[in-house]
């Protein structure tokens, strides 16, 4: 599953279903817009009441707030949000058009709440990653059908 060209036009549909009849989520998100976390968050509540795991929504929640947080605090440009429900589990991406990879830190006793996202990310997702592009970059995240 890839991401979307920077060339492309992006859907602002609340779902869509791609080629393989799986439902999808896919958003633009406007630099800095940080209200944009909320309204994702909204939408794929909706969407994964079609993938009937309630108890992972909560996760997949949380996560996918740390990458349209960081996509959009950490870099100066829009960004897409795509989530895919498949038979399998939840693929959820967040793609910006920086260049810069994101690094995993731990974050010292003096840093409040700043510099934690990607280990929540690391440490809750079944599988996690950062693919380049051309432009940018994508960083996901998948949660399996399984037991939470």
């Amino acid at each position: 599953m890839g991401a979307t060209s920077a060339n492309a036009p992006e859907e602002t549909a609340e779902t869509t279903t791609d080629q393989q009849d799986f439902p999808q989520l896919r958003r633009r998100l406007g630099r800095s817009d940080l209200r944009a976390v909320s309204e994702v968050r909204r939408a794929l509540r909706e969407l994964l009441r079609q993938w009937g795991r309630p108890d992972r929504s909560e996760i997949a929640e949380l996560l996918t707030s740390e990458l349209v947080t960081n996509a959009l605090v950490h870099t100066d440009r829009d960004a897409v949000f795509t989530a895919t429900v498949e038979p399998d589990g939840l693929h959820v991406e967040v793609r910006d058009f920086t260049a810069r990879s994101p690094t995993v830190r731990v974050p010292g006793a003096d840093e409040s709440t700043h510099g934690r996202g990607l280990l929540l990310v690391q440490s809750l997702a079944d599988a996690w990653g950062v693919r380049p592009h051309a432009v940018g970059k994508s960083v996901w995240f998948e949660l399996n059908g399984g037991a939470a």
